[in-house]
């Protein structure tokens, strides 16, 4: 009898065995495949989210009425910076001397529009998110303490010479670092008159305009005009 339930221990094993030796075979004849994802996700490129951040507000800016009298123009824009690319400096007394930016400065320049107590409007932020404002952004001195230098001033692009062809989209004349959002300057009340679009509502602004990579001097615009 205690043989009789070895022999069937040991049957009901070699069974066990063949059944799953068998499973295992049958799934290895199978083809190889890469299951797909039902969701495929976009890709995110860095340099290209910050074009589409504003851009739940670009009809609103293309309806928008222009205020000829509070205009900004791009001689005031320049002229708050220290060279082509710096960070513009604060021209007004901040809220808080000591503030370290956040919601102090976003109540103004996270949307923009026009602010009564300075009668004008607010540019608008291309980073709202980097909200350490005055890490970069220093308020405006009147007085310097500094004396004069032979350091070379780097020129500032010029509208209206960054077409390949007359009629193509104008290249992007500056790096897109820190200024990804192309409406932030570009459209609306607060963008300077000389580079405020038409189109804000085509928010897919990389996708005709490349930037120039071709460093600005005086000398390429100089040989491009005799050309």
């Amino acid at each position: 009898m205690k043989r009789l339930g070895i022999i069937s221990l040991f049957v009901l094993l070699f069974i066990a065995f063949i059944t799953i030796w068998n499973y295992s075979y049958q799934t290895g004849l199978k083809d190889a495949y890469i299951p797909l994802e039902n969701e495929i996700l976009p890709r995110v490129i860095p340099s290209e989210a910050g074009v589409f951040e504003r851009s739940d507000y670009a009809l609103d800016y293309a309806n928008m009425p222009i205020d000829e009298k509070h205009q900004r123009t791009l001689e005031t824009y320049y002229d708050n910076r220290a060279y082509h690319g710096a960070p513009p400096s604060i021209p007004h007394p901040v809220k808080q001397e000591m503030s370290m930016g956040g919601n102090t400065c976003l109540q103004c320049h996270q949307n923009g529009g026009f602010v009564q107590k300075f009668n004008a409007y607010a540019p608008v932020t291309p980073h709202p998110q980097m909200i350490n404002c005055r890490q970069c952004h220093v308020a405006q001195n009147t007085e310097t303490f500094f004396t004069e230098t032979s350091f070379t001033k780097v020129e500032k692009p010029i509208t209206g010479i960054h077409n390949a062809l007359p009629g193509s989209p104008p290249m992007i004349p500056h790096s897109i670092q820190m200024r990804e959002n192309c409406l932030s300057c570009h459209a609306g009340p607060g963008a300077p008159k000389e580079i405020r679009v038409t189109h804000p509502e085509r928010i897919n602004c990389r996708q005709c305009h490349v930037p120039n990579d071709v460093e600005y001097s005086e000398k390429s615009v100089f040989s491009r005009n005799n050309n």
